[in-house]
């Protein structure tokens, strides 16, 4: 049943239409479940489908970072083959060259040569010339075997990294199909509320970002942070740094209201992680692009210390990133169907915070 307290003589009849609305569902959710049959348990089925859709776009993103380092590499490799293949081509024509001025000018090996001359000091001559010649035939033909071994193992990594470029692309389809198909289950949940049920649902969501914020207002942690950010705001408003955030938060600003779509990064388009690198690499800094790559490689900082231009992670699995802009705020791209905006910091679970360098 529907639990609501605002109209309560409907409660019966509006469950079952929900139920009846919901079924077309039952296909496309991410692992068997019961049907939902309250908004509150509609509302938690939507989360998830976001939830893994997003994880997903992380891996996505990631996929295509590898996918254009991968690409770079091959340019790189590609380049360094002709120029290998280039110079191979060289030593290949000098040594011919070689053999054959040393066939041209064959005859009686030098030490004959100095024996049987009637002038020894022409003979020492042709002798050392001789030498410097076998030397510089040896140079040759040691500088071509190195070339060859070189092209070799230029082609090998090449076609390795080939491989791996395939592979990861394939990745990043799998990841795409795992996306499309999340969203649009959640799209479809949402759908087939009746205008009253959205209305509500919309209602619900509000509430329970409302009361997840409380709770870590609660904590005393956001009172900390706003004192931290007083008292380095008094002591250093012109530092580098806080200068570099405050520019990310002014490109975050001017992007509010463009929707969200998975795996953009601007300009009219984003998704949580590329709302977060573009405002950064404005700012002048480049940051990974993935929330979790953000996580993991940025100077991670106390809650209690944040600033603003600080990035918030979110989720014990670190699938959602903000912009913090102080007195307790972020700016993000929520999820599709939701656009760039301002909402309370603590609206969702806090992983931690991380500080790019500016």
């Amino acid at each position: 049943m529907i639990r609501t307290p605002r109209a309560p003589g409907r409660r019966t009849a509006a469950a079952v239409a929900l139920a009846c609305a919901l079924t077309a569902t039952a296909q496309t959710p991410v692992r068997a479940e019961p049907e939902p049959t309250t908004l509150t348990e509609v509302r938690d089925r939507i989360e998830r489908l976001y939830h893994h859709a997003e994880a997903a776009t992380d891996k996505y993103n990631a996929a295509g970072e590898k996918v254009t380092a991968k690409k770079k590499r091959l340019r790189g490799l590609d380049a360094q083959v002709t120029a290998t293949e280039t110079r191979l081509t060289r030593l290949t024509s000098l040594a011919g060259a070689t053999a054959r001025a040393q066939y041209r000018g064959g005859g009686l090996p030098a030490e004959a040569q100095f024996v049987l001359t009637s002038d020894p000091e022409r003979a020492l001559d042709n002798a050392s010339v001789a030498r410097q010649a076998q030397q510089a035939t040896q140079r040759v033909l040691t500088a071509l075997a190195e070339t060859r071994g070189k092209l070799e193992k230029q082609r090998a990594s090449a076609e390795d990294e080939l491989r791996e470029l395939r592979s990861e692309r394939k990745k990043r389809a799998a990841h795409r199909k795992t996306i499309e198909k999340r969203i649009a289950a959640a799209e479809a949940t949402e759908a087939r509320l009746s205008e009253e049920q959205r209305l509500r649902l919309a209602a619900l969501e509000r509430e329970k970002a409302a009361e997840t914020h409380a709770k870590w207002e609660k904590t005393g942690v956001l009172d900390k942070a706003d004192r931290a950010e007083g008292a380095e705001g008094a002591e250093g408003a012109g530092s580098e740094e806080n200068s570099a955030g405050r520019r990310a938060i002014a490109y975050a600003t001017r992007q509010l209201g463009k929707p969200y779509v998975w795996g953009a990064e601007g300009p009219d388009t984003f998704d949580c992680s590329g709302l977060t690198s573009q405002a950064w690499l404005d700012a002048g800094v480049a940051i990974p692009r993935t929330s979790q790559e953000q996580w993991r490689l940025l100077h991670r900082v106390p809650v209690e210390d944040m600033r603003p231009g600080d990035l918030i992670i979110y989720n014990s699995d670190a699938t959602h990133v903000s912009l913090y802009i102080g007195d307790g705020k972020m700016i993000h791209a929520p999820r599709p169907g939701r656009y760039v905006t301002v909402a309370p910091a603590g609206s969702m679970p806090i992983l931690g915070v991380v500080r790019p360098d500016a």
